[in-house]
């Protein structure tokens, strides 16, 4: 695939010494939120701004990974997940081995599959037998994990599953900042604060436990929203009125030129403008680079600079 009129920068603006990597946690509890969509053109964003990036997909149904060239029944064999580098037995592998490259220029990627689903069967296992001398709870195993490759990223990406199990819960201990999708409906708004209601008392747990839960950012990303919808706008005023500032300024607009770019397992940043309408391409490229530049600016604050 060929990236059409979008060139990277001969600049790294990426971290420097003494900066921590930034691992950015996608999540939502609600299918259908946009999370991969927006984890798959974050990565890309980032990428095409100079940033080493690694996009980790930690959705058994693995769409990140269908997006960035990997079909994950055909391409993706056992123990090629990160479940490989964070599983209980012996079969556990270092993580640089199940680093993929992708065809995107600054972007790599571990991929997913259904195996993702064993670290939820394995870890009641392995908390019923654990030897009280065991420090490597299955909290800090995602982190553990992706601090091997620290020397290699500027920026790690993770697609949280829909779900808030053990997976889950790992990815937000090893994350440094979490963006939360929400559709601006009011059934998805309920849905999102049941959600943020059980994390909350689950990572109060986790935090007795030893769990590190300091995030540099936490926001809300209005995905999916349509500008003439005058029921969305109320909900979106209502998310500002709640969260204030931690709502991002720019949403996600639902544009059919997304849409048709992923029939072709392509994102926005890969579609050519001649294949759709281009007036719809430009307000989708421009909605888009608007959210993630947002996201890019608070990674660079955490680090310091402007």
């Amino acid at each position: 695939r060929q990236l059409l009129g979008r060139t990277k920068p001969a600049y790294l603006p990426g971290r420097r010494e003494g900066d921590h990597v930034q691992v950015v946690a996608v999540t939502n509890f609600k299918g259908g939120s946009g999370k991969t969509t927006t984890t798959t053109h974050l990565a890309q964003y980032l990428a095409l701004r100079g940033y080493r990036v690694l996009a980790v997909d930690l959705d058994p149904q693995a769409s990140m990974s269908a997006m960035l060239g990997f079909q994950p029944e055909f391409d993706v064999n056992d123990n090629e997940t990160l479940y490989g580098a964070i599983r209980y037995d012996a079969e556990r592998r270092p993580v640089g081995e199940v680093v993929r490259q992708t065809y995107f220029a600054g972007l790599d990627l571990i991929p997913g599959n259904l195996e993702l689903h064993e670290f939820e069967h394995d870890t009641p296992r392995a908390l019923a037998s654990r030897d009280s001398a065991d420090t490597d709870m299955f909290f800090m195993r995602v982190g553990n994990a992706l601090m091997d490759l620290e020397d290699r990223y500027d920026v790690v990406v993770i697609d949280c599953p829909p779900t808030l199990g053990f997976l889950t819960l790992s990815a937000l201990c090893a994350a440094t900042s979490v963006l939360i999708t929400v559709h601006p409906q009011m059934l998805d708004v309920a849905s999102m604060n049941q959600f943020l209601s059980m994390t909350s008392d689950l990572l109060g747990v986790v935090k007795e436990a030893g769990g590190n839960l300091d995030y540099d950012w936490m926001r809300y990303l209005v995905t999916r929203y349509e500008p003439n919808d005058g029921p969305q706008a109320q909900i979106v005023a209502f998310l500002r009125s709640l969260f204030g500032e931690r709502v991002l300024t720019s949403m996600m607009v639902k544009s059919t030129a997304v849409s048709d770019a992923g029939l072709s397992k392509q994102t926005i940043y890969e579609a050519g403008r001649e294949t759709m309408h281009r007036q719809t391409y430009d307000r989708a490229v421009e909605a888009m680079d608007s959210v993630n530049s947002e996201v890019e600016a608070l990674i660079r604050t955490a680090w310091g600079r402007a």
